[in-house]
């Protein structure tokens, strides 16, 4: 199909399209229930990715193994998600959007049926690695079947609907898991999935476009195994570095294999001619902006969910439930923010808002640091509210402004590159927070190990604050929404 043209044959006014993307001819109501579509689908795999480790005691008595052997069906399926990911770009453009996502919701339910039905660490072990591979087709696929069918005008909006599953589902995850071990048993933390899998195939059948086929071009054979093999060794690394007992020699040699094997990578993709990730989208301010140390961002927020419920429970001696509960209370000022921001950066920009964003982020978090177990509840609960509004609108401007300035044709490859970074940021986060709270118990008691470590955090986003104040005045400029007619105008 030519650029700029409709799925009609037509022609589709400028504001209709993503940088010449053409729009399917889709309404603007079933482009959003498009976009709630995958931003749900997006929700069930977050939720899956974290949701585990508070059933690991529960499973581990089942199989009559100790709970932190866990642990290693946690890694194979973040391992399975991170390697797999670059290669989601190659396999769209190859078999096609609706198809790869339908089945990648297909394999994900399949897949946790039968960590449901396992009857031991290796079969869960097995079925958490067939779920990372629906998990890791779903989550980059289906956000760039919505990208190619959004307008600049309506970025900044689609964005945000796309955003709030990795929000919510990090801070749901410690409470869902408590209530389901509680009251029913960790299977459910599986089967939950079924009837969400199911409506989500339907749904996506029966309202997805099928986009044209268009030529993949040739698979990057010796770049999907150097990034396979780089990510697994951070992945590794990662989950090395948040496990006690892991020796010192361990994790310098996995350190050091992953420095030799992420240079490598970068190298062969610089000089190859169809590079799986394509590193030149750097060269992008925006997008550099995003995926910089703007990453930093994305893992010292990461780590606030993994050390709040632990401070909760392991230095105030709260039960999973009620530590949950008070976790939520950063889901409260996600949800809260949401109406306001599109509004802010209209009015504001996104120089601005990124600065206070990532400012009162790390000025929550070093809050954080002087909660004891006698602070009113009221105060934590209002803290954790104040951080949850920074963390929204700072992930939605930063997911936002990296497609700023990505034209159609590199939408599929900045995806792709996109997905890969958060993922690796993500999956560090747990890892820096483990090893900020390891570090603090070096010097200090129990609470005095997450003081430091909360400090550490704050410290760490500062980072992105000056990294942000750095970027260009009018960058994100030409995806700023418009003002909203009044209504009696958009008649």
């Amino acid at each position: 199909m030519p650029a700029g043209a409709s799925a009609e044959g037509g022609t589709p006014a400028p504001e209709e399209t993503l940088q010449g993307a053409p729009l399917q001819g889709a309404p603007q109501r079933l482009h959003r229930n498009i976009a709630l579509l995958v931003a749900a689908t997006l929700f069930m795999e977050n939720l899956d990715g974290t949701i585990l480790t508070t059933a690991a005691p529960s499973i581990g008595e089942s199989f009559g193994v100790l709970s932190f052997e866990i642990g290693v069906a946690i890694t194979a399926y973040l391992l399975t998600v991170a390697v797999l990911i670059p290669l989601s770009g190659w396999i769209a453009a190859r078999f096609g959007t609706k198809q790869v996502f339908l089945a990648a919701i297909v394999v994900f339910t399949v897949a946790s049926v039968l960590c449901a039905a396992s009857g031991t660490l290796l079969e869960l072990t097995a079925s958490r690695v067939l779920q990372g591979v629906g998990g890791a087709l779903m989550v980059p696929v289906g956000r760039l079947a919505v990208l190619r069918m959004t307008g600049r005008s309506d970025l900044v909006r689609t964005i945000a609907l796309l955003t709030w599953p990795a929000l919510i589902a990090p801070v749901l995850a410690p409470l869902a898991g408590g209530l389901l071990v509680t009251f029913a048993s960790w299977h459910w933390i599986f089967l939950i999935n079924v009837p969400l899998g199911v409506a989500a195939f339907v749904v996506a059948a029966r309202i997805l476009p099928v986009e044209p086929r268009v030529a993949a071009p040739p698979l990057d054979g010796v770049g999907a195994l150097l990034t396979a093999a780089a990510l697994a060794a951070l992945v590794v690394l990662g989950s090395a570095l948040a496990s006690r007992g892991t020796e010192i020699a361990v994790i310098v040699a996995l350190g050091g294999a992953a420095v030799v094997l992420c240079a490598w990578s970068i190298r062969h993709l610089a000089r190859t001619k169809h590079p799986l990730l394509q590193a030149g989208m750097l060269r992008i301010e925006t997008f550099r902006q995003s995926h910089g140390l703007g990453s930093i961002f994305r893992v010292t927020i990461s780590a606030m969910p993994f050390l709040l419920p632990l401070l909760f429970q392991d230095a105030f001696g709260y039960s999973p439930v009620v530590a949950g509960a008070l976790v939520l209370f950063v889901f409260v000022g996600n949800i809260a923010v949401k109406p306001f921001t599109t509004p802010l950066l209209r009015r504001f920009g996104f120089r601005t808002v990124l600065v206070s964003a990532t400012s009162g982020a790390a000025l929550s978090m070093v809050l954080c640091a002087f909660i004891t177990r006698d602070t009113p509840l009221v105060v934590v609960a209002l803290l954790l509210t104040f951080s949850g509004v920074a963390r929204s609108v700072g992930f939605t401007a930063y997911n936002t402004i990296a497609f700023a300035d990505i034209d159609a044709p590199a939408m599929s490859a900045a995806n792709t590159l996109s997905s890969t970074l958060q993922q690796v940021a993500v999956g560090l986060g747990v890892a820096v927070g483990a090893v900020a709270l390891r570090a603090g118990q070096v010097f200090a008691d129990t609470t005095g190990a997450f003081s430091f470590s909360f400090v550490a955090m704050g410290a760490l986003t500062l980072l992105a604050v000056v990294s942000a104040w750095r970027l260009s005045a009018g960058a994100g400029q030409n995806i700023r929404p418009a003002p909203r007619l009044p209504k009696a105008a958009r008649r």
